[in-house]
């Protein structure tokens, strides 16, 4: 016997039993991106190389320990590990930003090599938006107030916390890396390896370290918000009115940095405490010199992502009371050569009158009795009965199977429109 072929580690198959929650959670996030006006893109899922590294930045994690890498002939290609970069070099490569504002969102599989845990996996499904072309801090309050829309349609608003910080620009960012740096060699006793080689590389990502002790150090070293130019200010304070104004709560987080170097003014997650030690559902920020960075016009760009397997995870986790579409609705049972002609022909029949009623048809052959048990299996409303003798007669028996209601003979004519009255 042949050994089984077993999933890589870290990338997961979806079953039929938990599909259904998937596609009811991305069907809200495309509903609400929607009616905010944006737009779907679809990238390629290989992008070369160099475009990871240039947009992302070479001494990231992300680019330096996480990418699937491979040779292609002479070409170096790489799994996207984020979905920014590739929508930055679509946007270039067919002009949709020269002169353009452009609000764009997309939707699929990532990729990272690293240690897989509950709601991290090696292939990972994002939700992503990006905006070009509007520099102001408008756009960014409507971002977070997106998500914050999502979040109740989700059910799960009471338990996600906005945390807010600017970055600055980048010569501000340069100015605090120096006096953090010198703050943290005088501590160096207590940053790990890790740690000390971000401190030569990407000292700000120190700032997330999950070392308590560390931590608590970190709260005397310098803030980079005493640090921002006066153009990034102000760009924040107008953000935080705008979110006053509507209502969203937030905390000024001053040791929230984002994980990619692209990133420059407004930085922003929602965390959540439900699901452990994973507690970022959604994150993002501006980016405005990506786009030049890669060689576009100078132009203006912000945007998030959010993890699909962790918002499924955190409503799974806190709501009780999501009403997920049923498989089936109808149930055709048959027996008799006439009959399953007369069975297909009308399941044809109502997926044409009815275009959202789910139709199975048996198929599988047995009697009635077998017939009815995958009929209640199914979880489907009716049963639509036919044998010879309702081929004869010309009429259908349709059996309630969810409640205590007698069956009914009609003709099959009035199947159709019983159904949709009593659905």
């Amino acid at each position: 016997m042949a050994k089984t072929i077993q999933a890589i580690r870290g990338m997961n198959d979806c079953s039929p039993t938990e599909s259904p929650l998937w596609q009811w959670v991305e069907g809200k996030v495309r509903s609400v991106l929607q009616n905010y006006g944006y737009a779907e893109v679809r990238m390629p899922i290989v992008e070369s190389t160099p475009l990871f590294a240039r947009a992302i930045g070479e001494v990231t994690d992300v680019v330096s320990k996480e990418m699937y890498t491979f040779w292609d002939n002479d070409e170096q290609l790489t799994l996207r590990p984020e979905g920014t970069a590739g929508c930055v070099r679509a946007a270039i490569e067919h002009g949709w930003v020269y002169n353009q504002e452009q609000r764009l969102w997309y939707m699929g599989p990532m990729f990272r090599h690293e240690r897989p845990q509950k709601g991290r996996y090696r292939q990972f499904h994002q939700a992503g938006v990006e905006v070009f072309g509007i520099p102001n801090p408008e756009i960014d309050a409507e971002l977070i107030m997106l998500t914050a829309r999502l979040w109740k349609e989700l059910g799960i608003f009471e338990h996600v916390t906005l945390q807010l910080n600017s970055i600055g620009s980048l010569e501000a960012r340069q100015n605090y890396r120096s006096a953090l740096v010198a703050f943290l060699q005088q501590h160096i006793d207590l940053l790990s390896d890790e740690e000390k080689e971000r401190l030569e590389k990407n000292p700000l990502r120190i700032l997330d370290s999950k070392n308590q002790t560390l931590q608590e150090v970190l709260n005397d070293a310098p803030k980079l918000l005493d640090y921002l130019d006066e153009e990034s200010r102000e760009h924040f304070a107008q953000l935080c009115a705008l979110l006053d104004a509507v209502g969203i709560q937030y905390e000024v987080n001053p040791k929230l940095v984002r994980g990619l170097d692209y990133y420059n003014k407004t930085v922003f997650e929602w965390v959540t405490s439900a699901l452990g030690a994973q507690g970022t559902v959604c994150g993002g920020g501006r980016y405005d010199g990506l786009v030049e960075q890669l060689g576009g016009h100078p132009t203006t760009g912000v945007g998030f992502a959010m993890g699909l397997e962790r918002l499924v995870l955190l409503v799974q986790e806190v709501n009780a009371h999501i009403n997920l579409p049923k498989a089936v609705d109808v149930y055709m049972v048959y027996q008799g050569e006439g009959a399953t002609l007369a069975a297909f022909k009308l399941a044809e029949e109502l997926r044409s009158a009815l275009p959202q009623l789910r139709v199975m048809t048996h198929c599988s052959g047995g009697n009635f009795k077998k017939q009815f048990k995958r009929a209640d299996k199914s979880g489907a409303t009716f049963a639509l009965v036919i044998g010879e003798s309702e081929v004869q007669n010309q009429q259908v028996v349709i059996k309630h199977l969810l409640d205590d209601v007698e069956q009914q003979t009609l003709p099959i004519n009035q199947v159709a429109q019983y159904i949709q009255q009593n659905s």
